[in-house]
């Protein structure tokens, strides 16, 4: 069946669905369910503590100059 077969129903019902399957693929987390290796965890938990005691962190400026990047 082509689209030009379709009547307005059918093909608002296709675009309807389209939509919805695309949503839920951006949604969709592929990390869900996995484990962070416990060095990691450690990591984050040590730059959200240094974050919340008012230290800052690298600037995007420098990330990017230490990456040859033009900022």
């Amino acid at each position: 069946m082509q689209v030009k077969d379709l009547t307005i129903d059918e093909l608002k019902l296709l675009i309807q669905e389209t939509v919805a399957e695309t949503i839920q693929s951006l949604l969709f987390d592929p990390d869900e369910g996995k484990q962070i290796k416990p060095e990691v965890q450690q990591q984050l938990l040590n730059s959200l503590q240094q974050t919340q005691a008012g230290e800052r962190g690298i600037s995007a400026e420098e990330v990017a100059k230490k990456l040859g990047l033009n900022w």
